[in-house]
């Protein structure tokens, strides 16, 4: 198979719909990310919808059980794969692809870490979690992936008020509209320029 030089191969590693998937999809149509293509999607769930829009981009696509970290290092190596995007996939990567991949893993996180993240906060827990503590601001985060949950170095971070009358269901999708615009902006930025972590802070490589 043969590849286009000079452009960054991404994997999308989903658990669900799949909207900052899509996101990225529609960037990539869009021509907003010239140096980047979604060239797989990888579920953990095989009635995800998120299978359905890469189906319907034309992207290649697979179910990978949680259990099986070995097939799931394969299929990336398979497609040569060089920037991993955890958008809304719950199972916990496993180390043997976090050091397969080294500084090439990242994750969306609703909220802004170290606040409201690790164990226990995905969905509308992360929501519920921010109305009950009264904070006013909320936010969306973008960190690389390293062995704990949540706790990998941050690349950027996009705050998002908390609205009297809020609910979860409403605050969630106020964050995601924010997750969907900084997750393209950092994928844009990651496959323009060589971004790695160091001694916790996010740094380009020259």
């Amino acid at each position: 198979m043969g590849f286009e030089k000079g452009i960054t191969r991404i994997a999308v590693l989903i658990s669900g719909g799949g909207t900052n998937l899509q996101a990225l999809l529609d960037a990539q149509a869009g021509g907003r990310l010239p140096r980047g293509r979604v060239a797989l999607v990888v579920s953990d769930r095989k009635n995800a919808g998120g299978l359905a829009r890469a189906a319907k981009a034309g992207v290649a696509s697979a179910f990978v059980s949680r259990k099986d970290p070995g097939r799931l290092v394969e299929i990336l190596r398979e497609r040569q794969i060089d920037l991993i995007v955890l958008a809304g996939y719950l199972s916990i990567l496993p180390g043997e692809v976090i050091a397969s991949f080294r500084g090439r893993v990242i994750n969306i996180h609703p909220a802004l870490t170290p606040l409201f993240s690790g164990m226990g906060f995905y969905g509308l827990k992360v929501h519920e979690a921010v109305l009950a503590s009264g904070m006013k601001v909320t936010g969306a985060t973008v960190h690389f992936v390293d062995e704990g949950v949540d706790t990998g170095t941050i690349i950027a971070q996009r705050p998002v008020p908390v609205l009297d009358g809020d609910t979860p269901e409403i605050l969630q999708a106020r964050v995601l509209e924010t997750e969907h615009a900084l997750l393209t902006d950092c994928v844009k930025a990651l496959t323009e320029c060589r971004v790695r972590a160091k001694n916790g802070k996010a740094w380009v490589e020259e």
